[in-house]
């Protein structure tokens, strides 16, 4: 198992003058970061992976579709064309940091509704567009992890069950799906069910507390959480996602009005001992 940290706490543009900080993650005991894709070119990304290689930090990317001119599953094929060109540089971004995969809410618009359920033409539309992008994301030997966010965030897949079934209609084995704790939350009447029963399709998995903040201090039930990891054979990335006030268009679309822990420190240096505590007592209880 990995234990990673996702950027996301501190920007959405990681370059040479985060070095400190990704320094004392690594030194915290994290085996990589998670890095935003939100702007820049490719070379751009290829020196921050030298960065990365040079401080033992191995690397995912994150990366979301805010732009309703980058929207996959519009009625309108200019605009579906646009949306695969913007994910066809995420894939690019992605494979010139020497990251295998790109996870996030990439099948629609984050923050777009219609006001109204998905209908079946949108969910065709996902999944001809899906197959798209998994032909690119194969091209550059990239996997994309698809996430389902709660319906304060989006509409087309809420749960663990709707996002599955959209990534087996796809069925490309490049587009595959991310089970995120903190959405799973909100949405899943059985968090654990969701993840168990969709097993065969989860490449990337989010340790983010109810409320966001340091993972362990929320409600989530973390042995119910592990044990399923651990049950279903899981054993990639488990990377912590948390969210502060640093960044104001950042807290303003992940509706961040106040902090949630006492320093972003608390939340990976606790985060990673949350985690490693808990790896430690699972392998523990199976060598006994």
């Amino acid at each position: 198992m990995k234990i990673g940290m996702c950027m996301f706490l501190w920007t959405t543009s990681v370059g040479p003058e985060h070095e400190a900080l990704l320094a004392d993650i690594r030194e915290t005991g994290f085996d990589g970061v998670e890095i935003p894709v939100f702007e820049g070119e490719p070379e751009d990304y290829a020196k921050l992976g030298e960065l990365l290689d040079s401080l033992g930090l191995e690397r995912t990317a994150v990366s979301a579709l805010g732009d309703p001119a980058h929207d996959l599953i519009s009625p309108s094929i200019n605009v579906r064309n646009d949306a695969v060109d913007r994910m066809k540089w995420v894939l690019e971004c992605t494979r010139a940091l020497g990251a295998d995969r790109v996870s996030g809410p990439l099948h629609s618009v984050l923050g777009q509704f219609s006001g109204a359920s998905p209908t079946p033409d949108e969910f065709e539309r996902a999944v001809e567009s899906q197959q798209r992008v998994g032909e690119l994301a194969s091209a550059c030997k990239v996997t994309v992890g698809l996430e389902a966010l709660n319906r304060f965030e989006c509409y087309l897949v809420n749960t663990m069950d709707d996002l599955c079934g959209l990534v087996r209609r796809v069925g490309h084995p490049n587009i595959k799906a991310m089970y995120d704790t903190f959405h799973c939350n909100i949405e899943e009447t059985d968090p654990i069910g969701a993840l168990t029963r969709n097993k065969d399709q989860i490449a990337h998995i989010h340790i983010s507390e109810n409320d966001r903040g340091v993972p362990g201090r929320g409600n989530i039930d973390w042995s119910a959480t592990f044990e399923a990891i651990r049950s279903i054979g899981y054993d990639d990335w488990l990377t912590i996602e948390a969210f502060g006030r640093g960044l104001p268009d950042l807290a303003a679309a992940t509706k961040v009005w106040r902090d949630f822990a006492e320093s972003p420190e608390a939340v990976y240096r606790d985060g990673f001992a949350h985690i490693s505590g808990h790896l430690a007592k699972g392998a523990s209880h199976a060598n006994g």
